[in-house]
């Protein structure tokens, strides 16, 4: 008798040919790294790391094509041919007209803030990050959230919670003026919010609005391939699409764009500035060479151009980003299991867990995202971030800022970690889980003035 099946099980795309040892750690051994690591994740050393799910930004696998691309890197210093093998396949898979490489996205953030952003502008988006707000204010601008009031709500089961609110955008507008938007900064796959995805129809309606009002959209692209994965997966008339086509689609909707490829381009380091307007390149293209090096190679190596070229191309194939996304399904779905509180729905680069709901005793100035981060790195190795009140910062007048959000950042490198490293991961936050009643909170005890998250000390309440 023939079984049907309607499930039926997907495995990687990929096989491997190199594997990196790990050391495996006793809990004394962790407890001592948390505790000169000060309780902050980002200090720990990794080689006291088990799994490393801090983020996976330059935590990527290359493939055996990037590292062969790799070996072919012309480092010239001026007219680099590797750099016209990227500008091409960004041309080619994005559709921008003019490129300047970055040494990664904040590079490219920096840059653009510079040109495009005057003292006293406003600059809405979908979420705020964190490098990209910090670049947006020290150029004299203000950030506002615009995105849809859903995204706020980790128990929503909104498909698209990236959208932004039109609404919102068009109160701004008439309050300040459209002279005064610098631009709208859209994040596609927005990582605040879970790794959310802007859905098409909602970006066409804003480049409808913006266009009446003259009005540029940046475009965040670090994960547009997963935002295509969404939309290929949930949104009316682009189930037959290819990624690559949807990709093109979202890019061709914006006026340029800043990329980390560190992310969906699979690569350890590199990123670029994208634009349509020539004096906006012409502006980069003389800054970029202050910041980042000659604008041929902008603080990259030829052999990262390259590889970049190709992971670009990677990026795009169905299955890929099927496997890709399908893995963190995988540990949502897990997390679901053991009851674990997450951000529905599952999002494209991790998964986040709402830290208010895991830890409803503990009050938002005793951090538990923090406290919940360091907690499951005691209990198995496993690495991951905070992404609340630590990560928002403070105002300008030095208050915090009280994002409504709390999470804990489970985020997976891509091509790195098998289905029994995401059971690991899924048990070890069931144990602190059943445990969470106990677990006292955090005091900050050292305060960086910028990004405090990535060097903050902690120490128990």
């Amino acid at each position: 008798m023939t079984k049907k099946f309607n499930n039926r099980s997907w495995a990687e795309p990929y096989k491997m040919k190199m594997v990196e040892l790990l050391k495996m750690t006793t809990k004394n051994q962790r407890l001592k790294a948390l505790k000169e690591a000060g309780f902050n994740t980002f200090l720990l050393k990794s080689e006291d790391v088990y799994i490393d799910l801090l983020t996976d930004s330059g935590t990527n696998s290359m493939s055996d094509r990037q590292w062969s691309a790799f070996m072919t890197g012309d480092e010239a210093y001026a007219g680099s041919k590797s750099y016209y093998n990227m500008e091409k396949a960004i041309q080619t898979f994005y559709g921008y007209k003019y490129v300047i490489p970055t040494h990664q996205g904040r590079g490219a953030e920096n840059i653009l803030s510079q040109i495009l952003i005057k003292k006293g502008d406003i600059v809405p988006g979908n979420m705020y990050f964190t490098t990209t707000r910090l670049h947006q204010e020290l150029a004299g601008g203000k950030f506002e959230d615009i995105i849809i009031d859903e995204a706020h709500d980790a128990k929503s089961e909104f498909p698209f919670k990236g959208n932004v609110d039109l609404n919102k955008l068009d109160y701004l507008v008439k309050k300040h003026g459209a002279s005064k938007i610098s631009y709208v900064s859209i994040a596609t796959n927005v990582n605040m919010a879970g790794g959310q995805p802007i859905s098409m129809a909602n970006l066409k309606a804003l480049r409808e609005y913006t266009k009446t009002h003259g009005i540029r959209i940046i475009h965040d692209m670090t994960r547009v391939a997963e935002n295509a994965y969404f939309i290929q997966q949930r949104e009316e008339g682009y189930a037959n699409k290819k990624i690559k086509e949807i990709v093109f689609e979202i890019c061709s909707l914006t006026d340029g764009a800043t990329m980390s490829a560190k992310k969906d381009a699979l690569v350890n380091i590199g990123g670029f500035l994208a634009t349509n307007e020539w004096d906006v390149f012409e502006e980069a293209r003389n800054l970029v060479v202050v910041y980042e090096g000659l604008h041929t190679y902008g603080g990259l190596a030829g052999r990262d151009m390259e590889a970049i070229a190709v992971g670009i191309k990677e990026s795009l194939d169905d299955h890929h980003q099927r496997a890709r996304v399908g893995q963190v399904e995988y540990l949502g779905k897990k997390m679901e299991e053991f009851g674990i509180p997450i951000v529905k729905p599952i999002g494209g680069h991790g998964i986040f867990v709402d830290a208010k709901a895991f830890l409803p005793h503990l009050t938002q100035d005793q951090f538990p995202a923090q406290t919940l981060a360091a907690e499951i790195y005691l209990d198995s190795g496993v690495r991951t971030m905070e992404r609340g009140i630590v990560s928002a910062g403070r105002k300008a007048n030095g208050e915090n800022y009280y994002p409504d959000l709390e999470l804990v950042r489970f985020t997976i490198p891509r091509r790195v970690y098998t289905q029994a490293h995401m059971d690991v991961i899924a048990e070890s936050t069931a144990m602190v889980y059943d445990r969470r009643k106990k677990i006292k909170g955090l005091t900050m005890i050292y305060e960086p003035k910028y990004l405090r998250f990535f060097q903050a000390r902690f120490d128990k309440l």
